[in-house]
């Protein structure tokens, strides 16, 4: 079997739906860091009386944005390369990352709230 160098070379063509599905994925991952973007400068520009607290939960927003835009290009070719060579998809470590970042930033807001 030829190595494969890039996430439409060598192996055999997947089923489109396959694609489709890990394109879907790799959108859905970066509309979720936009929306993690979009929540952090709303916390920056928007929260009367900016305090520290503030600013963490918006730094943290913004942090877990870019870890996701980052690597959503990575997980997509790594998926896109597994399915060209017939291999068992690679696991993950950002569902648990994204887990942890969203607790973390719940955790952040509600502490906002309650100490606001």
């Amino acid at each position: 079997m030829a190595e494969i160098n890039g996430p439409h070379d060598g192996g055999s063509e997947p089923d489109y739906r396959f694609t489709l599905a890990n394109e879907r994925t790799f959108l859905a991952w970066l509309r979720t860091a936009l929306g993690l973007l979009a929540g952090g400068v709303a916390v920056h520009q928007l929260v009367p009386d900016p305090s520290a607290l503030s600013t963490v939960l918006a730094g943290l927003c913004v942090v877990l944005a870019a870890v996701l835009a980052a690597s959503a290009y990575p997980r997509w070719r790594q998926v896109q390369s597994a399915m060209r060579a017939g291999r068992p998809l690679p696991k993950s470590g950002l569902l648990v990352l994204l887990t942890a970042g969203i607790l973390v930033i719940t955790l952040t807001a509600a502490a906002l709230v309650v100490f606001s």
